[in-house]
């Protein structure tokens, strides 16, 4: 891996080739030019500096997506410390205990974040940053304080003649070096810190640049909408189009349907990234409901305007999504098959990617000119792939995978890290799937979920469950194991409930008839035993998926 150049050079290109355009938006907010970031993560470094903070250092960052949470992550790493991102909807003992345990010494953290954080819970911080406008919330350093307060003066002292491109000289880091750590969402209910080295992050952006960034103009638009502290929105949504010299928006208010469509409009993204439940949500609330009449089936059924009526139906979805993008990337957890089976029915530019936090996260993706239905591409640029099987491509086994992208190891966690990392560093992902002979990966579910039948057959809940899905009033559903009985937890769709006027005895009848509709089309020893109807949503991690472990 010695070839692999510094990361922060990217950074670097990436400014000075396009000082003078468009960075950094937040949503119908405040836009920042490339030498504007580049201005404010040099004020950021003055500040790093009397706060006595060393390369290899610590520093976190808690708050919603915005061009300040990409700045102070940018400033951190081209600094030489080690950024520590941390997701917003974690509660302030969560965030407490991860800023303590990875020995964070900066705090940057939004508006939304700062009222759940208690300083004196954190008491190894030299200072507290404020997002919004980089105001010191809390300082235990006289000379933080008083770089803050002569910010302007010291930056001017430093360029008297102005600050420009050519100014810039920032750390060069090594491939091997520690430049994050990503503490995961915790479906099993416990966070790790995932150690990330530069050359993770450059494995990424180096293929995301080979494989997608060739197809897309020179200032692409992107909008982002996945938590940045989450490896998948801060990888294919950040890092990638920054160091591409894209035009990035950010949403800085909780993506609600109604929001991510109104900006899918306005902004015209040209790569649309997104979580399953986003998609199934815009195509089964916009999408469906001008389609799923009589004369649109009739239609679809004649050959000769059929090939019309589809391209006329994929021209709706594709204008859902702002009309302009390459292609639609999900990740995170499976598309549900009767969405895909839609999609790539009317020829809809729609792909499959597979990744996890400790390889930042991609393991595998398909250009969807090559996407196999059901899969979820193929091993990306710098990994190796392989299925813990005698038959891959008709047993399934654990997915394991090695190459750059791969962590160094889990922080203060060497046991964790010695199961997850073998000696000739292998991965081992936790996830089972096939794989076929031309490289295609298909997942089945997760190891852990994972349930055993009566007579010790294996039971994927996911299989399950994304038939159920797509079944009247579900919202979505979970399969959980009683005793020899599997039962299936749904959370209804409650907005059509109340359009129908539906009683709570219409909806358990409805849902009787969903068991033994979903009962006809599985196997004796996967056959649920009832349906329970849930009075709320699951909870769920930040990329959308369901805290599987509060409902054993």
């Amino acid at each position: 891996m010695s070839n692999i150049p510094s990361f922060n050079s990217y950074i670097e290109k990436a400014i000075t080739e396009n000082w003078l355009l468009d960075a950094l938006t937040d949503y119908k907010s405040i836009t920042l030019q490339y030498h504007d970031v580049a201005r404010k993560i040099e004020k950021l470094h003055i500040m790093m500096e009397a706060a006595g903070i060393q390369p290899g250092d610590k520093i976190a960052v808690c708050g919603r997506n915005s061009a300040h949470w990409a700045v102070a992550f940018l400033a951190t790493l081209t600094y030489g410390a080690v950024i520590v991102p941390i997701l917003h909807e974690f509660n302030g003992e969560q965030i407490h205990n991860i800023v303590n345990h990875s020995d964070s010494k900066l705090l940057f953290v939004g508006d939304y974040v700062v009222k759940n954080i208690q300083p004196e819970e954190m008491p190894h911080l030299e200072g507290i940053f404020n997002l919004p406008d980089f105001s010191l919330h809390t300082s235990r350093n006289e000379q933080l304080t008083n770089a803050r307060e002569r910010l302007n003066e010291l930056f001017g002292c430093k360029y008297p003649k102005s600050f420009r491109k050519e100014d810039i000289h920032w750390h060069k880091d090594q491939p091997e070096e520690l430049c994050m750590i990503n503490y995961t969402s915790g479906t099993t209910g416990f966070s790790k810190g995932v150690m990330l080295p530069y050359r993770s992050l450059w494995g990424n952006v180096d293929f995301c640049q080979k494989g997608l960034g060739i197809y897309m103009p020179k200032y692409s638009n992107t909008l982002s909408i996945l938590p940045m502290a989450h490896m998948y929105g801060m990888a294919i949504e950040f890092l990638f189009p920054f160091c591409s010299g894209y035009h990035l928006h950010f949403l800085t208010r909780l993506p609600s349907p109604a929001i991510i469509a109104e900006a899918f409009k306005e902004v015209k993204p040209d790569v649309v990234v997104a979580v399953p439940l986003i998609i199934e949500k815009i195509i089964r609330k916009r999408v469906f409901p001008k389609i799923q009449n009589n004369a649109i089936r009739m239609l679809l059924k004649m050959p000769v305007v059929s090939k019309k009526v589809k391209q006329h139906i994929c021209e709706e979805v594709y204008a859902a999504f702002g009309g302009r993008a390459y292609e639609v990337i999900v990740g995170g957890a499976p598309l549900n098959q009767e969405i895909e089976q839609f999609l790539k029915s009317i020829d809809f530019p729609i792909t499959v990617g597979y990744g996890t936090t400790e390889c930042a996260p991609l393991i595998s993706f398909s250009d969807y000119h090559h996407f196999v239905p059901s899969s979820c591409g193929t091993a990306v640029e710098h990994m190796e792939v392989k299925i813990l099987s005698p038959d891959p491509a008709n047993q399934e086994g654990e997915i394991v995978c090695r190459g750059t992208n791969v962590m160094l190891g889990y922080y203060k966690n060497e046991k964790a890290t010695q199961e997850a990392l073998n000696e000739d560093g292998w991965y081992h992902t936790g996830d089972l799937g096939t794989m076929s002979e031309d490289g295609h990966i298909f997942i089945r579910g997760r190891l852990k979920n994972m349930l055993l039948g009566a007579n010790g057959q294996n039971v994927y809940p996911e299989e399950i469950e994304d038939k159920l899905n797509s079944m009247a009033m579900v919202s979505e559903s979970l399969v959980v194991q009683r005793g020899n009985h599997l039962v299936a937890l749904v959370y209804p769709d409650l907005e059509e409930v109340h359009d129908m006027q539906l009683t709570k005895e219409d909806l358990v009848n409805l849902m009787e008839q969903n068991r033994q509709e979903l009962n006809g089309q599985l196997p004796v020893y996967s056959k649920l035993q009832a349906i329970e109807i849930q009075e709320e949503e699951f909870q769920k991690t930040p990329k959308r998926s369901i805290k599987r472990y509060l409902y054993k």
